[in-house]
């Protein structure tokens, strides 16, 4: 089975239609059937995102995306250091 991951707005998404699912009555396995998530999964992003208000995810949001572009830079920053220093030691 292919993994899938899930950005956190879509998490949130889906822990909201879990507890609501969960009040009406229904199972744990089924509310996990519905989501198309496994139990481990559902009680992982319970314990990890427990708590948080709207504010905190937005702010979640624009600190993975901050690190996802720093991660970047640093990746090209790298190969341009590598460029430099094989013309450096005459290898081009």
């Amino acid at each position: 089975m292919k993994r899938k991951r899930h950005g956190s707005e879509e998490i949130i998404r889906k822990l909201r239609e879990a507890e609501q699912l969960l009040a009406a009555g229904e199972g744990v396995a089924h509310v996990c059937q519905k989501l198309e998530i496994s139990a481990q999964t559902l009680g992982r992003w319970r314990q990890q995102f427990r708590g948080m208000g709207d504010d905190e995810i937005k702010r979640l949001r624009s600190l993975e995306e901050e690190n996802r572009r720093l991660k970047k830079a640093v990746a090209d920053l790298t190969l341009d250091k590598q460029i430099l220093k094989e013309i450096a030691e005459g290898k081009y």
